[in-house]
């Protein structure tokens, strides 16, 4: 097939731009025969009467474009007519075919929210990752962090989303919800995601966010007492904890307080991988508020956040691996 005009000017540009390199990578490290399989036998078949569907993986391949730009559906369907770079990412050719309208894309994501794909799309990420040898295993890092809601009340119903609820942290009110994450720790790739309001305490989340397998758990000082919890008495894992703030000021007059500041050091520069997904997720793909009403739309685009943060996280290691492999 011949490539329009635009498309050879595009393609001829010395300057490759952060979108292309972004695109790019993501085009690279993701197995897309394995995502299309999870979504094909709900997706529509071209027989029957009325227009053909747009293709499985064009579609796929917006969606994608959507999450990791952070936009609207309205917003990724005019993308798609401004960005030479999101067009060819997504296959489209504007001198031979308009771009899918933000009301196919709609009824994409409720397929995907219908039958749960996008958590399935999650696990076949994790289960390529796993066969990279990426995922190990053997520690789990478990931390939540708040999502904003729209705290406003004028909009058609004239109350806020009845699923959201607010929280205090620190001296600040915050409206929404929490994602809940379990990270691996030797790779800090997420494992287990959980959505949740935004006052459902962290603790009361750690059990469901462990994989089975792991042997030591770490998390912040707001789960303290999770071993004492009922659902946790009788797990094979050792919790490491972190220290509450005023317990950890009073280190220094103690007898042996220079070696427990040496312990919880060393716990949080194990924690603080978990911060790396949620540093992709906010900042990279800016997710910062949730997007739709009800946290059982908002989880199900969490799963696939977090899913495309894993191949963000592990491209490096892919791309290197990539290269061994051509080479």
């Amino acid at each position: 097939m011949q490539t329009s005009f635009s498309e050879q000017e595009y393609s001829a540009k010395k300057k490759q731009t952060r979108r292309d390199r972004f695109l790019s990578d993501i085009e690279a490290v993701t197995p897309w025969s394995l995502l299309t399989a999870v979504i094909a036998s709900h997706y529509p078949s071209s027989g029957g009467r009325g227009r053909p569907p747009i293709g499985l993986e064009r579609m796929l391949r917006m969606y994608i474009a959507q999450q990791c730009f952070g936009l609207s559906d309205e917003g990724i369907e005019d993308a798609l007519y401004d960005s030479q770079a999101i067009r060819r990412f997504v296959g489209i050719d504007l001198g031979r075919e308009s771009a899918p309208d933000a009301t196919t894309l709609l009824k994409f994501r409720r397929l995907l929210e219908t039958h749960q794909l996008t958590e399935a799309i999650f696990s076949a990420i994790n289960a390529h990752l796993a066969a990279q040898g990426l995922l190990l295993r053997a520690g789990t890092i478990v931390d939540a962090t708040l999502i904003a809601a729209p705290s406003s009340t004028k909009n058609r119903d004239g109350q806020r989303d009845a699923e959201m609820h607010q929280t205090k942290k620190g001296n600040q009110w915050h409206f929404g919800m929490k994602a809940h994450i379990g990270v691996d720790a030797q790779s800090g790739l997420v494992h287990s995601v959980i959505g949740t309001a935004a006052n459902v305490h962290d603790v009361t989340q750690a059990q469901a966010l462990l994989h089975g397998d792991e042997t030591d758990v770490f998390g912040d000082a707001g789960y303290q007492g999770v071993e004492k919890r009922e659902e946790n008495l009788e797990l094979p894992v050792t919790w490491h904890i972190a220290l509450r703030p005023g317990k950890r000021k009073a280190l220094p007059g103690m007898p042996l307080g220079a070696l427990l500041e040496q312990i919880e050091k060393a716990k949080a520069s194990i924690r603080a991988k978990v911060e790396h997904p949620f540093h992709v997720v906010k900042n990279l793909f800016s997710h910062r508020k949730a997007r739709y009403k009800g946290l059982g739309k908002n989880t199900a685009q969490l799963f696939s956040l977090f899913g495309f943060a894993n191949l963000m996280l592990a491209r490096r290691w892919l791309l290197t691996a990539d290269s061994r492999v051509g080479s």
